[in-house]
Parts: C-alpha cells; sequence; structure tokens
C-alpha cells in the first residue's frame, strides 16, 4: 500500500477515535453545557491615571499591538451653552471647528495633511459635553500632536466651511417631518423636559441664519478652560516619553475664561395624559409611554437596571418584547429603557411601533407589564438571567487600552466615581427580587405616565373592532400636540 494512504487512514482512524471521545463529552441539551467561569478584573483606575503641569488630568495606557496612537480631549460645554436664538451653534461649532481649517492651514491644506498622514481628527460638541480627538500612526506623533493643538487652539473657522455646514443643516431640517420616530423622539423631550428647558430649544432656519463666524469664535472661546478638560490617551508608545510630549502641547493650556457653569436642571414637563401627534399619511403609530427619569447617585441604580432590563430592556427576553411581539404579534420592536444620567435626569420610557388599530392594546399591554413589576415583582428565574446578562457582558466596556482610558476620563469629566465600575458586579450580584420590586413601586409612577402617539390618530382613536373597550381614552386626557413646521417649528393648522 502507497505510504501516503496508509498515512491518511491512521491518521483518519486517529481524529475518528478522537471525535468520538469528544462526542462522548457532549451532553445532549445546550442548557446541560458547562463553561469554566470568566474570570477578569478591570483595570486599576489610578495606575493610569497622570496630572500635567496644568492640572489637566490624564488617563494614559501603552497598547503596542499596532504601531497607532488614539488621542481624545474631553471638555465640558455643550449646547446648553448656547445664546437663546443662536440655537444650532454648538452643532454648527462642532462641525466647522475641524473642517474649516486651522493655525496657518487653509481648510483644504487641512484636509490634504490629514490625509496625507492617514490620520483621522474629529471635533464634537454634545448636549453637556465636547470632544476632540486624533488617530494616527505612532511614528507621526509629533506632527499630530502641532495638528491637534492648531485645532484646538486656533481653529479658522472658514467662512465658506460655515456656510456649507448651515446648507446641510438646513436641508436636514426639511426631512424633520418625513418619519414619525424623528417626531417622536422631539416631542418627547419637549412634553418631559419642558417647552422651554435648553434640550428642547431646537434650531429653526432663522436661528442658523443668523448664526456668524464670529459667533463660533466667541463660543469655542468658552471652551477647554483646564478645569473643564480631562484627556485619554492610548497606542504604541512609552508612558514616560508620551507624558513629555503631552506636557509641551496639552499641558500648555491656559486658562481663557471661566469654567462653564453647570448644566441647568429641567423643573418638569407636561401633566400626565395622552399626548397626540397627527401625522396622517402613515398606517402605524409610533408610542412612547413613561415620565421623567433619574439623575446620579440613585442608591437604586442597579435594582433598576434589573427592573427596567425585565420589564423591556432585554431584547427578546424581555416581558414587553415577549408579550407585545412575541406573543399578541403586535408589534416588531418594542422596549423600554430608564434613564439614570451623569448631569441630567434621563427618562423612563417604555415604547413600541404597531398598526394603528392595534396601538391602544399594545399600550393597554404595556401599562399590564408596569403594574406587575411593582406589585407582583419578578421570578427568581428572570432575576438571574438578567443579573448574569450584565456581568457577563460587563468585560466588554474594557476590550481595548483606549476603551479604559476613555471610560475613566470620562469618569473624572462627569464626576462619577471610577468605585462605579470596580464594583459593578458586585452590585449587580447583590441585587435580590424584593430590591428590583422596591425600586420599580418607587420609580416607576404610573400615576405620572404621559402617553406619546405618534400617527394618523384618526385612525388610532378607533382602536379595534376585537377590544372595543381599550382605548387611549382610558389612559388620560386627551392633549392634541400640533405637528410642527420642520423649518420654524411653529405648530401647523390642519
Amino acid at each position: 500500500m502507497d505510504r501516503r494512504k496508509t498515512g491518511a487512514i491512521l491518521a483518519g482512524l486517529w481524529l475518528a477515535s478522537g471525535v468520538a471521545a469528544t462526542a462522548a463529552d457532549i451532553p445532549p441539551r445546550p442548557e446541560q453545557l458547562e463553561f469554566p467561569p470568566l474570570i477578569f478584573e478591570p483595570p486599576a483606575p489610578e495606575p493610569l491615571r497622570a496630572e500635567l503641569v496644568n492640572g489637566v488630568p490624564v488617563y494614559i495606557a501603552e497598547d503596542h499591538l499596532l504601531p497607532l496612537v488614539t488621542i481624545q480631549v474631553m471638555f465640558r460645554g455643550g449646547k446648553y451653552l448656547e445664546p437663546p436664538g443662536k440655537e444650532g451653534l454648538s452643532d454648527l461649532t462642532g462641525r466647522v471647528w475641524r473642517s474649516g481649517g486651522a493655525g496657518d492651514l487653509s481648510a483644504r491644506d487641512l484636509d490634504e495633511e490629514l490625509d496625507f498622514l492617514a490620520a483621522d481628527l474629529s471635533t464634537s460638541i454634545g448636549t453637556t459635553s465636547g470632544s476632540v480627538s486624533i488617530d494616527l500612526l505612532a511614528k507621526d506623533l509629533d506632527r499630530g500632536l502641532e495638528l491637534l493643538m492648531d485645532v484646538l487652539l486656533r481653529p479658522r473657522f472658514d467662512s465658506d466651511r460655515l456656510a456649507k455646514a448651515k446648507e446641510e443643516m438646513l436641508a436636514a431640517m426639511k426631512e424633520r417631518n418625513d418619519s414619525t420616530a424623528a417626531i417622536e423622539r422631539r416631542e418627547w423631550n419637549r412634553l418631559l423636559y419642558g417647552d422651554g428647558f435648553w434640550l428642547t430649544r431646537l434650531s429653526t432656519k432663522d436661528s442658523v441664519d443668523s448664526i456668524t463666524r464670529d459667533d463660533l469664535v466667541t463660543f469655542h472661546e468658552r471652551l477647554l478652560h483646564p478645569k473643564d478638560v480631562v484627556v485619554a490617551v492610548a497606542g504604541d508608545f512609552e508612558r514616560d516619553n508620551m507624558l513629555e510630549r503631552l506636557n509641551r502641547t496639552l499641558g500648555t493650556l491656559e486658562a481663557r475664561a471661566e469654567p462653564v457653569p453647570p448644566v441647568p436642571q429641567p423643573e418638569g414637563g407636561v401633566a400626565p395624559g395622552v399626548y397626540l401627534v397627527n401625522k396622517s399619511d402613515v398606517n402605524q403609530g409610533r408610542v412612547s409611554i413613561g415620565h421623567l427619569g433619574l439623575r446620579r447617585p440613585v442608591p437604586e441604580e442597579f435594582s433598576l437596571m434589573v427592573a427596567n432590563d425585565i420589564l423591556g430592556g432585554g431584547g427578546f427576553t424581555s416581558w414587553i418584547m415577549s408579550r407585545v411581539r412575541s406573543d399578541e404579534g403586535l408589534a416588531y420592536s418594542a422596549g423600554s429603557i430608564f434613564g439614570i444620567d451623569d448631569e441630567l435626569p434621563g427618562t423612563f420610557r417604555a415604547f413600541f411601533q404597531s398598526k394603528s388599530s392595534t396601538c391602544a392594546r399594545a399600550a393597554q399591554i404595556v401599562v399590564e407589564l408596569i403594574e406587575k413589576l411593582r406589585e407582583q415583582g419578578v421570578e427568581n428565574e428572570e432575576l438571574e438571567t438578567s443579573k448574569n446578562s450584565f456581568i457577563q457582558t460587563f468585560p466588554n466596556r474594557f476590550q481595548t487600552a483606549f476603551q479604559t482610558v476613555s471610560l475613566y476620563a470620562s469618569d473624572e469629566l462627569v464626576g462619577r466615581p471610577h468605585s462605579y465600575w470596580l464594583n459593578y458586579r458586585e452590585s449587580i450580584s447583590a441585587v435580590e427580587a424584593a430590591a428590583v420590586k422596591e425600586a420599580a413601586r418607587r420609580y416607576i409612577q404610573p400615576e405620572r405616565l404621559v402617553f406619546l402617539v405618534v400617527g394618523n390618530t384618526e385612525e388610532i382613536l378607533k382602536g379595534h373592532p376585537d377590544y372595543p373597550d381599550i382605548r387611549f381614552e382610558n389612559f388620560g386626557e386627551l392633549h392634541r400636540v400640533p405637528l410642527r413646521d420642520p423649518m420654524t417649528l411653529e405648530p401647523i393648522d390642519e
């Protein structure tokens, strides 16, 4: 027999015997599989923290896997600093800050140099904070830091790039009423935070038209006070050498203005009830049900996280998804969120999209499940499934060195203690069924529920003939909320 054939037969027999032995060790059902315990400890934050000569905190980690470096400069300040009548200013500043050139480089020259370096430099300004970040090859670090400092401190805010950004913003405004999802997001915040609250003062054509280059310059000058800045750095470098470079650059940041003021807090939104926005050209309605959430610190936060996960945050295993979608077939997507944020209260929101005729029926199910959570609590098996989900996905937050330093830097920016993450799994593990029920009873309050319904309200209010007694009138007083002109946000008369 050919030697190669003999070897192949022997190898095949060896593999077959190994497969047979392995197959014998496999249990017949998936739930009988056993896995070794997951052992993971998040990196300690203290060794990662340093401080530049001007007091700016830096979270820094070496990562030699690839010859890349990422630097992120986080800062306090955002939309809440916009003067009345200049809505859209923070967004435009964030866009043109990078695209409008910097230092001695015109907008085009900056684009070309970053392309030549294969570097990605980005700027953004959100509601309460923003960032300037650069990703580049480690060999180009010195030039990258020069460009980063030019963008940080000497943006040119090119007038042509500003005009282009304004055109894009106005074009996007025209689509504000194209989807019920966009209308729902806009009106939900308006209902819960209040019509005059800074978060709900949105840009209009007039406000965007009024914004000038000088406005961008003035807004930028309010930012980047050393007391409002935290830096995250990770990549292919030696720590001490990187800190020297950062001290020569970011360590020279000087106080150009007073630190930004605290974020204004909401004073309250609308009264409980049903708020209807008519969009007659759709055959499905979007429904949000909830009330204002919480701002940290919240002692019962982890119990609330588990409560919301079981109610509607846990995907296909959650009550809302199981009942509204899987059992009743009333919606493709449904769930809930309980917002607990650091600088502003989030919102508790249960949501779904359903046919116009079945919106009231789906809403009734959601309300029943909220009551079930408050009155009956959760089963031990549900509790353990939810807790395991949080615990087993926890390491995902620390997948890379940059994710780790960015997370800890964000903590310091918003004032969240690092112990939040160091004790995260223990805090989740300690949650008991009684605590879940108590947290739900205390913080999910049916008497405060606001119902927002966006869709063909005439059809939605008819309900479904199979459920003649289930109508939105049962949930509270009906309020008509006018659709708003996309460019002015003034109510449209129907």
